[in-house]
């Protein structure tokens, strides 16, 4: 992936919030220090170009997933940590960068979305939401659409929040097909400014998402 700007400091959580506001993250590490990135183009997602398919809203429908939001980050982010990935080994979701979006999220800056199926976490996400950012970081499924499952929840959470904007960083084809799209760095980084600006912690999102229909 280009956009490698800097390598080493830590990852504690000032660090962590400086960067994602200037459109840097971390990925992967060299001899132990963190990689830090911020790509041109960006991939993003708008939530009102989400492409909610037939197919999905049928599988939302259907009942054979739940969703809940904030009950069980550090299940997601080790899920995530586990899934493999075509063309990659291993994973960069090392231990301090599980223990540092655990910290964020104890602080109320870092949120997961969980899938369920018959009582087992099969799915779901996690990212960081900064102002009217939200700064996706992985997805994983164990089962079809399960993250697709869980995007889908999370987009209906994102726009009652009034969130503008997702970071998805890199061009995936999973991400393409459910709506994102690439935009130059330059862009991104002046919609940055204005969309996190005077940002504050949102606290834990409400758990259930009891009720919702599709």
């Amino acid at each position: 992936m280009g956009g490698l700007l800097a390598v080493g400091g830590d990852l504690s959580a000032p660090r962590l919030l400086d960067a994602y506001r200037r459109g840097i993250f971390p990925w992967g590490t060299i001899e132990g220090q963190p990689l830090w990135y911020s790509p041109d183009p960006r991939m993003v997602l708008f939530p009102e170009e989400f492409r909610l398919s037939r197919s999905l809203r049928r599988t939302l429908r259907g009942g054979a997933f739940s969703a809940r939001f904030d009950s069980d980050f550090a299940g997601v982010i080790a899920g995530c940590a586990e899934a493999p990935r075509p063309g990659q080994e291993g994973t960069w979701i090392t231990p301090e960068m599980m223990a540092a979006y655990c910290r964020l999220h104890e602080l109320g800056w870092a949120h997961s979305v969980e899938v369920h199926a018959e009582g087992e976490l099969v799915g779901g996400l996690y990212g960081l939401a900064i102002g009217r950012m939200f700064y996706g970081e992985s997805m994983f499924a164990r089962r079809r659409d399960a993250s697709k499952v869980a995007f889908a929840h999370l987009i209906r959470q994102l726009s009652s929040q009034q969130i503008a904007l997702i970071d998805c960083q890199m061009r995936t084809e999973h991400l393409a097909s459910l709506g994102g799209r690439e935009i130059p760095r330059a862009e991104f980084l002046a919609r940055l400014q204005t969309l996190t600006a005077d940002a504050a912690a949102h606290g834990p999102w409400p758990t259930s998402t009891a009720g919702w229909e599709w």
